[in-house]
């Protein structure tokens, strides 16, 4: 069996984060939800899981993943309706927690630096 190329995968996987950011603020309106970003895709290398690492704002993320989580048969079944592939894959949501630690060194940079500028 001919293996898929990395461009290629990673090219599924771009495509099927722009459908998912798209059909989620779009058909998924629950004010629980928050402001969702995927921030990456993941796919197996047959194409059948697919990582979909997300933030939020507005929201616990752990309600947004579970929210995420009830609808991914109903985005799956949307994907397969856009995407010209044989095999649409499952999506497993996970939350991304980086911008969430960005933010937090962020804060702790601007302490330093007011802690800094009181000592000059």
């Amino acid at each position: 069996m001919k293996r898929a190329t990395p461009n290629r995968t990673q090219r599924i996987a771009d495509q099927i984060q722009r459908d998912l950011a798209e059909l989620i603020q779009r058909e998924l309106r629950n004010p629980k939800l928050g402001l969702v970003t995927l921030t990456d895709v993941q796919l197996t290398p047959d194409y059948a899981h697919a990582k979909v690492y997300f933030s939020v704002i507005g929201a616990e993320p752990e309600t947004a993943r579970q929210l995420l989580s009830d609808k991914a048969g109903y985005l799956h079944s949307l994907l397969f309706k856009r995407l010209q592939i044989h095999t649409v894959p499952t999506l497993h949501f996970l939350f991304d927690p980086t911008t969430e630690k960005a933010a937090e060194m962020d804060g702790l940079i601007k302490q330093a630096l007011s802690h800094q500028a009181k000592d000059d």
